[in-house]
């Protein structure tokens, strides 16, 4: 790479104002001082602090310890869904979990990234879409603009940089198709 293909002191800039800087730093400070932390029990105290932030939580849902939204307002989460210990939602564009899902521990969905091909390297981000019946296991990585279809199973530590389709069994790195899913 030429020493000048990055040129990171220009990029000082960012598309957000002073209300949306403000409302993300009081989110920042209430979910570290009462959000974070605890046992599963307190998963409805986790969820009526994302709704107050604007998140749309349907019922039934768990939210563990140690989960992070970056931008509730910008997060859906459907009916009886589940997100484990620790999942990072990073969530710049919006990002839509559907009913009956598991987003096992410490999985990372991702909306943004950087232009590498910019030498500012701006930011850039796409919404993510996990389908109904779905489960993303452990430690896995989803990156920005990838749509997950219905009863779609991710295996542990799978990097998804690309859409996923319906009842089938994908892991890896980079994720593939390993079979289609039967069930019951």
């Amino acid at each position: 790479m030429k020493p000048d293909a990055m040129d990171l002191k220009s990029n000082t800039r960012h598309p957000w104002g002073l209300a949306h800087q403000f409302a993300r730093a009081s989110w920042m400070v209430v979910w570290a001082l009462f959000g974070r932390g605890g046992p599963r029990a307190l998963s409805p105290w986790r969820i009526l602090l994302l709704r107050l932030f604007g998140a749309d939580i349907g019922r039934g849902v768990l939210v563990c310890s140690g989960v992070k939204v970056l931008l509730p307002w910008n997060l859906r989460i459907e009916n009886y869904t589940a997100i484990g210990e620790g999942v990072d939602i990073y969530n710049y564009a919006p990002v839509h979990i559907g009913a009956n899902t598991c987003v096992s521990q410490r999985v990372w969905l991702c909306t943004g990234t950087h232009d590498y091909n910019v030498p500012s390297f701006p930011l850039t981000w796409d919404a993510i879409r996990v389908g109904s019946g779905v489960w993303i296991a452990a430690e896995c990585f989803v990156a920005p603009g990838v749509t997950i279809g219905d009863g779609a199973v991710v295996g542990a530590r799978s990097v998804v940089t690309r859409d996923l389709g319906s009842d089938a069994i994908y892991a890896g790195n980079p994720c593939v198709l390993i079979k289609p899913r039967r069930r019951a």
